[in-house]
């Protein structure tokens, strides 16, 4: 391991903010608050404190300088820059995305070939961030990149400016020039699809708050005025999203709040008629569907908080049959219909899992061992295969994509992210679970180096989030390495709020129950503690977005 840094002894005193009385009138009571007067950013001394605050940091990182050049050369030796996808069969074609040492953009290519996937270069977001520079745009997002049905054409959007406007544009393949089409101001969350005959191009428009709230139709070779619109959505709580099915039989047109979905079909070869409603939302109800060949499958909260997975007729829509049942705390993530198989991805006892349930009426779970991780469907293109796309990383393992036969089980590694120079096995992680105040058992993932001694000298870092109903599967951080080679030992928190143990983990997470999210991630910091994990006095805490909100509260719960 390397050894830790040396902090320094000349440091200045860090500045402490002022304690001024004020109170908060709140439905249910007075609030004191010592530090409300530091919301006023005119006042001169909210700024005279930012500057006091950002002094020190200047001068913490610079006490530090050599450790943070030591420590930014050793993560970007971890990387290596040079680099391309594992490529995904799509028809006649292999698709597959470069990087390249030195170039800011992604490069897509593809071959009639596994081997021969690079062959072809369809879209270099290089030159074409070059293109735009030399018009005096320095600013460049490529987002939708979609082939049409015969892959004769390709649908690829940009923006220039950094406004989140999008212009698609459409190339031909054969000569690798784009067509006169050009569709300014779409929206980059829309989605795009095509008609099943190429002739047709679906895509979203957003309005003035950047909310995707229209579909419309254009016709390859007309002008843009000439669009259709497809569907309107007049409510705000509501996006619109456009997508093909992976059969490329159906396009599916979704409207999805927070809380509550619809959605609408359209047959690919008769892409001109009205979109068909599958049913009408409800208040609460989410669903979404899919092509399963002779039906449809549903995925829905319908009467089953943690989901459940339906099928109805190609000519009933809305006619759902349960396929596979609710189970309270397995919380289905999707459903994803083959022709012969349909996958469900779920978490269960805060673990990502993925079942393969055949036509046949056989299932098969894919187990991939009790190390804490992350497991996902990876690129599935093709919709007759009995290969299944994986992508799989953990604490110790760098993302990696998986091929399951889904006939025989057998199992082939494609690609692990390449981590140059390190040492994977010099690392453990491990799943144990801490008693919260009231009982519940609060699950946690550790890592640390293989050397790190558990005898309560070790510093430690606990992460947490607990918010939304967000899973937080393990990830495998090359910088993270920088921490556990110098003996710290790193802990992903799981506290209520989340979603890793299903619909009730994360209502009891929520408003009148978020208290619980700040007191599960301190259980966890105590047992971390009491368990040797990690000296007491040595233990951080880090969460971004909803998650600063869970380190703002411990540290106040818990200032020791």
């Amino acid at each position: 391991m390397t050894s830790p840094a040396t902090p320094p002894t000349t440091l200045p005193a860090p500045p402490v903010a002022p304690s001024r009385p004020h109170t908060w009138a709140r439905p249910n009571g007075a609030v004191e608050d010592p530090y409300a007067w530091l919301r006023d950013r005119a006042d001169s001394a909210t700024l005279d404190y930012l500057r006091a605050e950002n002094e020190y940091a200047d001068a913490f990182f610079t006490a530090h300088a050599d450790l943070v050049q030591t420590v930014f050369g050793e993560i970007k030796s971890r990387i290596q820059e040079t680099d391309e996808s594992v490529p995904v069969r799509h028809g006649p074609w292999w698709y597959v995305t470069r990087t390249v040492e030195g170039l800011s953009y992604p490069v897509f290519c593809r071959g009639r070939t596994l081997e021969q996937a690079t062959a072809d270069v369809i879209l270099d977001c290089n030159v074409e961030a070059a293109t735009a520079a030399q018009t005096g745009q320095d600013y460049f997002d490529v987002h939708a990149v979609e082939a049409s049905p015969d892959h004769r054409l390709l649908a690829w959007s940009s923006d220039l400016d950094g406004g989140e406007l999008y212009t698609l544009r459409v190339r031909d393949l054969d000569s690798g020039r784009d067509l006169p089409d050009e569709l300014t101001s779409t929206s980059s969350w829309g989605g795009v699809a095509w008609s099943a005959d190429g002739q047709w191009l679906f895509y979203a428009r957003p309005d003035e708050q950047m909310r995707p709230f229209e579909i419309w139709r254009h016709r390859l070779g007309t002008a843009p005025d000439e669009d259709v619109l497809v569907l309107r959505e007049s409510d705000e709580r509501f996006s619109l999203d456009v997508s093909s099915t992976r059969s490329e039989r159906w396009i599916v047109i979704s409207a999805a709040s927070k809380t509550s979905s619809e959605a609408w079909l359209l047959p690919a070869d008769e892409a001109t008629t009205h979109a068909r409603p599958v049913r009408p939302r409800a208040e609460d109800v989410e669903y979404s569907v899919d092509d399963w060949g002779d039906r449809f499958v549903v995925l829905t909260n319908l009467e089953a908080p943690d989901f459940r997975v339906m099928t109805a007729p190609t000519d009933a829509p809305g006619d759902w049959s349960e396929y596979v049942a609710h189970q309270p705390g397995r919380r289905i993530k999707s459903a994803e219909p083959f022709r012969d198989h349909l996958v469900v991805h779920e978490w269960s006892d805060a673990q990502p899992a993925v079942r393969v349930l055949r036509n046949d009426g056989t299932e098969q779970s894919l187990d991939f061992g009790p190390e804490p991780h992350d497991l996902e469907l990876g690129a599935n293109a093709e919709w007759a295969t009995t290969e299944l796309r994986l992508s799989y990383q953990s604490l110790t393992t760098p993302a990696s994509v998986w091929d399951v036969d889904v006939l025989s089980g057998e199992r082939v590694l494609r690609k692990q992210t390449p981590t140059p120079g390190v040492d994977l096995e010099a690392y453990t992680s491990t799943r144990a679970w801490a008693t919260a105040k009231d009982g519940t058992q609060v699950p946690f993932d550790i890592v640390r180096h293989v050397d790190t001694p558990v005898d309560g000298t070790a510093p430690c870092l606990v992460y947490g989030y607990g918010s939304y109903e967000a899973s937080m599967p393990p990830w495998f951080s090359a910088a993270r390495l920088s921490l556990l080679d110098r003996g710290m030992a790193w802990v992903l928190a799981h506290p209520r709020g989340g979603g890793e143990l299903g619909r009730r983990w994360y209502l009891d997470g929520k408003l009148l129950n978020k208290h619980n999210t700040f007191t599960d991630t301190l259980a966890v910091t105590e047992h971390v503690a009491a368990s040797g994990l990690a000296d007491p006095s040595r233990i951080a805490t880090r969460g971004g977005s909803a998650g600063g909100l869970l380190v703002g509260a411990c540290i106040i719960m818990r200032p020791d």
